[in-house]
């Protein structure tokens, strides 16, 4: 098999050859481990300091050899891409404090993580957000429902096009789209979530706003010659749903149910990317139509074990071993959890090997080749537990 047929035949719910592997995300410490050489990909502060100096094409040139560089040297099955920002992109820099500290326009205060080498907001100095009127987002509704929704500029799927070119013939090529999630208003998550609850009315409001700009842009990805789509956003944290739901049930699930229709229809599967605990809805986002499930965190109680005879019939699993073993773990971690996923979500078809989240910064590189050896040696269809030692 193609690695295109090997993860269609999985979306599909039949056995492919072997389980087809693919992921999300990949940080620039594992392109530069497996390939030998320094990218800008994923690059973190490094990357961004890029973006500042102007460095635009050279970015997105590394972006388009490094990316499909390292699929090929894995040998894995899902290419991810994304549009890009257009020729001339150059962003404004932010007022540098020190070596590690930085300031926006509005006086926010921003460090580089020491952990993940983001810059990351550290001091949020804006005053609290005042409600929309409703009366505004009315007037929004009804733009969103009837303006153009635009067309991108050429170079913004420069990245997207030469993937597909150079190996759309023979891998599934996924691209991320846009998404829907806890919609709300304010300058932080905590002030956005705590406007959901306090102000409703005004979030159900903007929560349809988005969901038709959401489901009128996926026009935009029409005549690409890609295979399927990635909507990312989160609903769940470690412990559970980020907001009730209830909630998502009767704002979010309608906007996720039209989404996946109009994307069916236009020939992509929609394979979605949703971290954390969402044990209470993952019925739902079955029922709403994604063809695969990502980011199964099963350290955050998602496990492949219940999640097979629950929802593995309708969405295909994609996931199974531990995002925290492959940075902080060992190689037998990393076949305890293969040995899990492999006996409990592989047979039958119907799932993807992958991270439980990503391949990240600090990513052992002896963890990732065992994936590898793990996937090509055990994951071999009919599946054999005797293998599996």
């Amino acid at each position: 098999m193609t690695p295109k047929e090997r993860v269609l035949a999985a979306l599909e719910h039949r056995e492919p050859d072997r389980i087809p592997w693919g992921e999300h995300s990949i940080d620039y410490n594992v392109y530069e481990d497996i390939l030998g050489r320094p990218t800008l990909v994923q690059a973190k502060f490094r990357e961004t300091l890029a973006w500042w100096e102007g460095r635009r094409d050279e970015i997105i040139e590394c972006t388009k050899s490094d990316r499909l560089d390292l699929i090929r040297a894995l040998e894995m099955d899902i290419v991810f891409v994304s549009r890009c920002a257009p020729k001339g992109h150059k962003p404004d820099p932010l007022e540098k404090l020190d070596e590690e500290t930085y300031r926006d326009k509005a006086g926010n205060i921003y460090h580089v993580s020491a952990t993940t080498h983001d810059l990351m907001l550290y001091q949020n100095v804006q005053p609290p957000a005042q409600p929309p009127k409703m009366a505004d987002l009315e007037a929004q509704l009804e733009k969103a429902q009837k303006d153009p929704i635009g067309t991108p500029d050429e170079s913004e799927w420069e990245v997207v096009r030469h993937a597909v070119r150079e190996m759309g013939k023979t891998h599934f090529i996924m691209v991320f789209s846009p998404d829907l999630g806890f919609t709300s208003f304010g300058n932080s998550d905590e002030e956005r979530f705590m406007n959901l609850a306090l102000y409703p009315e005004e979030s159900a409001m903007l929560t349809k706003i988005a969901g038709t700009w959401m489901v009128r842009a996926l026009d935009q990805y029409k005549n690409l010659g890609i295979d399927g789509i990635m909507p990312p956003g989160d609903l769940g944290s470690s412990t559970g749903m980020l907001a009730s739901p209830r909630w998502y049930r009767e704002h979010i699930w309608p906007w996720h149910k039209a989404y996946c229709d109009k994307a069916h229809s236009m020939g992509l599967k929609v394979l979605k990317h949703c971290c954390g605990n969402v044990n209470d809805v993952v019925e739902d986002l079955a029922s709403a139509g994604y063809d695969a499930y990502e980011g199964i965190q099963h350290s955050g109680g998602m496990d492949l074990k219940d999640l097979k005879p629950r929802v593995g019939g309708r969405m295909t699993l994609w996931g199974g071993i531990w995002h925290e073993h492959i940075i902080l773990g060992s190689i037998d971690d990393i076949r305890r959890d293969a040995r899990y996923a492999f006996t409990h979500a592989a047979p039958g078809g119907g799932f993807i090997m992958g991270s439980s989240h990503s391949l990240a910064v600090d990513a052992k590189k002896e963890n990732i080749l065992e994936m590898k050896r793990l996937r090509d040696t055990w994951g071999v269809y009919p599946m054999s537990p005797e293998r599996f030692i």
